[in-house]
């Protein structure tokens, strides 16, 4: 089970965006628990909005039984680099699996 918790989201002054924007995170929430339903740890996926000036800058992270993984992107279109964020935090947290993965293999059979 993979529990969302997204901190800040009232940097994000439109609310026709932070609508869209917890609804990103929720779709990619559900994804990655269908991905992560055999891990045995619960998992918390943590996703943080900063405002400086025009520059926001968003960051996620998910505590895995090796190590915590944290991804950041910023930019100017909240939407955008949200997208590309959770596209890119998908991909290291498969690696992180997968890394998790040959190394049980690896030790079980020593």
């Amino acid at each position: 089970m993979i529990k969302l918790e997204v901190k800040n989201i009232k940097e994000i002054a439109d609310d026709a965006i932070k609508e869209q924007f917890i609804q990103l995170c929720e779709d990619k929430r559900v994804y990655l628990e269908e991905y992560f339903k055999n891990y045995d740890k619960d998992l918390t996926m943590e996703v943080i909005v900063n405002k400086d000036g025009m520059v926001y800058k968003v960051s996620a992270s998910l505590n895995m039984k090796s190590k915590k993984i944290l991804h950041v992107e910023e930019g100017k279109d909240v939407l955008a680099i949200t997208i590309k964020l959770m596209k890119e935090f998908t991909k290291v947290a498969k690696r992180q699996k997968e890394m998790e993965r040959k190394d049980y293999v690896y030790k079980r059979k020593r």
